[in-house]
């Protein structure tokens, strides 16, 4: 039975996500935000929402090890089967923005949390753990990181580098009927409480398949319940690979990846601060390189060819066996 609720739970938290996007972005509308705004805000945490419920729950629900491995799960399932797949599918160019801002970003902020996270070998604490006063900090970082966002877009917006749709009378948006606002508020309302709902039975299933079979919690949290989480990545990136946008991608993960760090699992810890055992820093190391070489990738020729598509799939598949294993 906690199978079907899984699943179930998988479903109303893809499902729930897709509501929420689509009522946020028209509510936005109404109030005339521009489009390029809704994409870097609501359109990034919609893909991610999954990642927060299951994490945030599991945080209130003291399931630490669940909270974390969704996350380092989660990103690593983003860099090695979401990129390595689309490029398979077909190679992903890379925006030289993201190479120069985001991407690093993304791997400077994995290498903060692991630091924050070594209190036995730098702060000379008694055990390695995440407080509340370092996740607020990262959640500062993160919103340090959306007005940086916001600013540049809105000034690339001002130079003429970005032209947003939703202001231009002869776009194809235009003709249509918008969508009254009552029924917006209904499908985003809806869809929150699809996410909210999805993440309880996620996160109370994957728990009782823990028990039942003997495994850790952290196990579950890296493989199913991190796969899980991450299906609208999956999704969002081939639809994108498959009709040519494949820069959409790496854009996607990144900030996916970023938003799980430094929003998700920081304010998991700033309700219960987590704990981080041998194994956790070993899978944080791991991410980091992950990182590192999928970087080297993108940059040594401006994207991600089918080859290295193919050596970061199989990198993944090795590090599901090593975790099985372990």
């Amino acid at each position: 039975m906690a199978y079907i609720f899984l699943i179930i739970g998988f479903v109303f938290l893809v499902k729930g996500a897709d509501f929420f996007v689509s009522g946020s972005s028209s509510i936005a509308r109404f109030f005339k935000i521009p489009s390029f705004i809704i994409g870097l805000t609501i359109v990034a945490f919609g893909t991610s929402a999954p990642e927060a419920a299951v994490s945030i729950t599991a945080a209130f629900k003291g399931q630490n090890d669940i909270a974390l491995g969704n996350v380092v799960g989660s990103n690593l399932f983003n860099l090695l089967a979401v990129v390595g797949i689309c490029a398979l599918i077909k190679p992903i160019g890379v925006k030289t923005s993201i190479l120069a801002k985001e991407f690093p970003f993304s791997i400077l902020a994995t290498v903060a949390l692991l630091l924050m996270g070594l209190d036995v070998f730098f702060g000379g604490g008694d055990s390695n753990l995440l407080s509340r006063n370092e996740a607020w900090v990262l959640i500062l970082f993160f919103c340090i990181f959306v007005f940086m966002l916001v600013t540049s877009a809105l000034s690339a917006r001002k130079s003429g580098e970005i032209v947003d749709l939703a202001d231009d009378a002869q776009s194809e948006e235009a003709p249509k009927k918008k969508q009254p606002l009552w029924k917006s508020i209904l499908l985003a309302v809806v869809g929150l409480a699809g996410i909210i709902g999805g993440g309880q039975l996620v996160v109370n299933s994957a728990r009782e398949i823990a028990l039942s079979f003997g495994i850790s919690e952290s196990l579950i949290g890296l493989t199913i319940v991190a796969i899980g989480t991450s299906l609208p990545e999956l999704v969002t990136s081939i639809v994108a690979a498959t009709k040519g946008e494949s820069d959409i991608a790496i854009g996607n993960v990144v900030g996916s990846n970023i938003f799980n760090i430094l929003f998700v699992l920081a304010l998991s810890a700033a309700i219960h601060p987590i704990s981080f055992d041998l194994s956790a820093l070993i899978d944080l190391g791991i991410l980091i390189a992950v990182s590192l070489l999928t970087y080297v990738f993108a940059i040594a020729k401006k994207g991600v060819n089918r080859v290295e598509g193919g050596i970061l799939v199989s990198l993944y598949i090795g590090y599901m066996v090593y975790i099985i294993l372990r």
